[in-house]
C-alpha cells in the first residue's frame, strides 16, 4: 500500500470556536464521497477541531451500521487520512489512519447495531420471548448525509419498511451550553450529540416496545461501565433527577478517558410537552465480540486493528407508558465525548431563587431575635424598686 493513496481529509468549511476555558478552536469539515467515491459506499463526515496543543477528530460513518468515532491527539497539525477505495472495500484495517500514529493519545467509537422490537402484551415493559426479527442498521439504506452546519442528519429505512425512517443528528459545539430541545444535556467543545429518534415507522403488533442495542468500541480501553448519578435539580429536564454515564477508565482509575452520556428519558412527540416524556432503561454492558463489530461498520474496520467490544441495550417505556403505536414516534439523545463527562450545576437562576427562600427566613429570626434583646434590656433598665428598711 502506497502513501499517494491515502487522501488527507481536508476542510471545505471553517469556522473559528472558543471554549469555556477561553481556547480558540480552528474547526474544519469534510463530508465525503467525493468525485472518486462510488454510489453504494456510504458517506463519511470528519469534524477537526484545532487546540492550543491538542486536535480533537470526530468521523460520522454510513458505511454499514452507523458509527460515531472520536480520536484525540496531542499534535496541532495531526491529520486523518483515508484510502477509500479500501475504505469502501471493508477488506482490511488500516484504510482510515491518523498522522503522525505517534501523537494519538485516545480513541474511541459508538456503534448504532440493531433497533430490537417486541409485543408487550402484558404491558410489563419486559422483553422476553415476544422479540420480533431484530432489524440489523448495517443492513439499512442510509440516504447521503445532510450536512447544516454544526448539524449532520442521517436517516436510513429498512427494505421491510412501506415508509417511515430510522434518523440520526449529529451536532457540534462552539461553546459550553445546553442542548435547545430536552433533555437539554450539557455540553462541551470536547463533546458531540446525537439524537436518535424514529419516526412513522410501521410496528409489527399494536402494543410494540422498541430497543436500541449499541457497541462501544475501542482499542484498549471501551467504554465499559455505567455509572448513573442521582441529582436534586430538575430545572433542564424536568421530572428527570438522574443521569447515566457510560465511561472508560483505565483498570478502575478514577480518570475517565471516554464517556457516552444520557438522561433516562425519551419523547413521543417531535416537538415534546411534559407529558411526552416516556422513562428508558439500559441493561448491563457486556463484552462483545470485536471480529463481530467489525463487520458491521466500515470505520471500525477501517481504523481498528484489535477493537475490544462493550455492548448494551437501552429500552423505552415502562409498565403503563403509551405504546409505540400511540404517535409512532419516539426520540433518544446521547453526548459523546472525551475526558471526563460535563456535570450539571444549579443555575443562576436557582442559585438565586435558595438564597432567597433560605435568605429571608433567616433575615427574619435574625431581626426577631435582635429585637427581642433590645426590649428584655430596655426592660431591665427602667425597673425600679423600693429600697429596704
Amino acid at each position: 500500500m502506497s502513501d499517494e493513496t491515502f487522501l488527507p481529509l481536508k476542510c471545505h468549511v471553517q469556522i473559528n470556536r472558543i471554549n469555556f476555558w477561553g481556547d480558540t478552536y480552528q474547526i474544519s469539515m469534510q463530508l465525503y464521497p467525493s468525485s472518486h467515491s462510488t454510489p453504494q459506499a456510504g458517506d463519511l463526515l470528519h469534524v477537526r477541531a484545532v487546540g492550543d496543543n491538542d486536535t480533537l477528530h470526530f468521523l460520522f460513518c454510513s458505511q454499514g451500521a452507523p458509527t460515531l468515532l472520536l480520536i484525540h491527539t496531542s499534535s496541532t497539525s495531526s491529520e486523518v487520512q483515508v484510502n477509500w477505495p479500501e475504505f469502501v472495500a471493508r477488506n482490511t484495517s488500516g484504510s482510515l489512519k491518523v498522522e503522525p500514529e505517534s501523537s494519538l493519545m485516545y480513541s474511541s467509537a459508538v456503534v448504532f447495531s440493531r433497533l430490537l422490537e417486541y409485543d408487550d402484551v402484558n404491558d410489563t415493559a419486559e422483553p422476553t420471548s415476544d422479540l420480533f426479527p431484530p432489524y440489523d442498521l448495517q443492513n439499512f439504506t442510509w440516504n447521503p448525509i445532510n450536512l447544516s452546519e454544526p448539524m449532520a442528519l442521517l436517516c436510513g429505512t429498512d427494505a421491510s419498511f412501506t415508509n417511515g425512517s430510522l434518523c440520526l443528528q449529529l451536532s457540534v459545539f462552539d461553546s459550553e451550553g445546553r442542548g435547545e430541545a430536552w433533555p437539554h444535556l450539557l455540553h462541551s467543545v470536547n463533546s458531540s450529540q446525537l439524537e436518535v429518534w424514529l419516526d412513522g415507522i410501521p410496528a409489527r403488533a399494536t402494543q410494540s416496545r422498541f430497543l436500541l442495542e449499541m457497541h462501544a468500541v475501542g482499542e484498549a480501553y471501551p467504554l465499559s461501565t455505567v455509572d448513573v448519578y442521582q441529582s436534586i435539580d430538575d430545572e433542564y429536564t424536568p421530572s428527570i433527577f438522574k443521569v447515566s454515564q457510560w465511561v472508560s477508565s483505565v483498570n478502575g482509575s478514577p480518570d475517565v478517558l471516554g464517556y457516552a452520556l444520557w438522561k433516562p428519558v425519551a419523547y413521543r412527540q417531535a416537538r415534546p410537552a411534559l407529558e411526552d416524556a416516556t422513562p428508558c432503561r439500559h441493561s448491563v454492558p457486556r463484552a462483545q465480540s470485536g471480529s463481530m463489530v467489525t463487520a458491521s461498520s466500515g470505520l471500525i474496520r477501517g481504523f481498528f486493528s484489535d477493537p475490544k467490544s462493550m455492548a448494551l441495550n437501552v429500552s423505552f417505556g415502562l409498565a403503563g407508558e403509551p405504546f409505540y403505536n400511540v404517535t409512532r414516534f419516539l426520540s433518544w439523545t446521547l453526548l459523546v465525548g472525551v475526558g471526563s463527562p460535563p456535570v450539571d450545576s444549579f443555575s443562576p437562576l436557582v442559585v438565586a431563587i435558595m438564597a432567597v427562600g433560605l435568605g429571608i427566613p433567616m433575615i427574619i429570626l435574625l431581626v426577631g431575635g435582635i429585637w427581642l434583646c433590645i426590649r428584655k434590656s430596655k426592660g431591665a433598665s427602667s425597673a425600679s424598686y423600693e429600697p429596704i428598711n
